[in-house]
């Protein structure tokens, strides 16, 4: 299909890139598609951002199908831009579309879309140290009907805005809150797809951690609440005992790119690495014995999140004397090397734009 291209006439002034936050800014452009039973996907085209006008019985404003995925442009220092695993973001956003019935998307279209759009908004990835262009990927259901039943028509969307550190505190360790008393997901459910709902179940709990100077919620099984899952905006790695653990994937544990990049290159690294069930008990008893040594979460927004308090009903766990630990250093370096082209890519994750 022909991507076509209108240019947004006002340009937006380039914010200063030493006071970026994260999410709050956007740039001059929308890619858009639309879906329908007779044309299937069609329609590509970058155009001027603008609000989207929907019916006020718009499926997705009732019943909540919806799916997205978040990814990152990169400026290396040769001004090249890159992106890290894009092809491995739109294969989940067609297993989360899968689980959402809504119609699979051409990979391939996807990601000449998104080149095209770069392309288009180059001017727009940010040059600083620990910048980047986090790019929203979205589709929603369109159907103006108020009923139980999927959609019929879709708009898949782009957005883009340059970001800085997602967690005000940068690279330093986070305090995160385990709730028994709420549950995200349960197997079987829509828990390993990246769409709206699971985050709207996160909301309650999120902001009582955040009341308590938590700043996030690690998840518990929802059958047994004793199995430890993923926090609210990442997934959630251990260190016992020389050994990296994390939850295996079992369809209520959302299937990170970046906790997939660190297990592969903990293999490439030789590291002992496990995907397994792991318990809330186990973690406590680990701690209390010495044996723990590091806690850190990973996620496309902060790349690597080292933890260095965990509260647990009364208990509280301080982890490695509350600083950053060697493993989650030496991966978000690994990591960001290669996303910054600082460093060879052994994976062949990137994929340069322009």
């Amino acid at each position: 299909m022909q991507i076509s291209v209108t240019k947004a006439k006002d340009l937006k002034p380039k914010p200063d890139e030493s006071k970026l936050g994260f999410g709050n800014l956007f740039t001059d452009h929308i890619f858009n598609m639309d879906y329908n039973p007779d044309k299937g996907w069609h329609h590509p085209r970058i155009e001027p951002y603008a609000p989207i006008v929907m019916d006020p019985a718009t499926m997705v404003l009732h019943y909540g199908q919806a799916v997205f995925e978040g990814l990152k442009g990169y400026r290396t220092a040769s001004g090249k831009i890159q992106l890290f695993r894009a092809k491995d973001n739109f294969a989940r956003m067609n297993r989360s579309c899968n689980l959402l019935c809504i119609p699979e998307l051409d990979t391939d279209l996807l990601l000449e879309a998104l080149k095209a759009l770069l392309k288009v908004e180059k001017d727009w990835v940010p040059k600083a140290e620990g910048t980047s262009l986090y790019i929203r990927p979205t589709v929603i259901a369109t159907d103006p009907y108020l009923g139980v039943r999927a959609s019929k028509t879709y708009r898949y969307f782009v957005i883009l805005s340059p970001v800085g550190a997602y967690y005000a505190a940068g690279f330093n360790p986070v305090k995160i809150w385990i709730t028994k008393n709420h549950v995200r997901a349960v197997r079987g459910g829509i828990g390993e797809a990246k769409t709206p709902a699971n985050y709207a179940a996160s909301l309650l709990a999120g902001d009582r951690a955040t009341k308590n100077g938590y700043a996030q919620v690690l998840w518990l099984d929802g059958v047994e609440q004793k199995y430890v899952e993923e926090v609210g905006s990442m997934n959630i790695f251990f260190v016992i005992k020389d050994e990296l653990i994390t939850p295996m994937l079992n369809g209520s544990i959302l299937p990170g790119i970046t906790r997939d990049s660190v297990i592969a290159l903990a293999k490439h690294w030789k590291i002992k690495v496990s995907e397994r069930k792991i318990s809330i008990d186990e973690v406590i008893d680990s701690h209390r014995s010495g044996k723990l040594q590091e806690i850190f979460g990973s996620g496309t927004a902060a790349v690597i999140s080292p933890v260095g308090e965990m509260k647990y009903c009364d208990e509280i766990m301080k982890v490695g004397d509350a600083k950053v630990g060697p493993l989650a250093n030496r991966f978000f370096k690994a990591l960001t090397d290669i996303q910054y082209g600082k460093a060879e890519d052994p994976m062949g994750w990137m994929e340069t734009v322009c």
